[in-house]
């Protein structure tokens, strides 16, 4: 009886959790899409800058 309790109530939190997770996005998808190319840019950009250079100990 009690695993079925818990399997119940672990059934019941994540139904709560998925529909806190939909509330949460972004209403419209084109508003997440833009997004997610803004950090594909930052990324190329990132990883295509030089790297600095450091002084030389002598």
């Amino acid at each position: 009886m009690h695993s079925d309790t818990h399997l119940l109530l672990h059934h019941q939190r994540a139904a709560e959790l998925a529909a806190e997770a939909r509330e949460a996005l972004p209403r419209e998808p084109h508003l997440r899409a833009q997004l997610g190319w803004i950090m594909v840019e930052l990324g190329l950009r990132l990883t295509q800058r030089e790297p600095r250079r450091h002084a030389r100990l002598a």
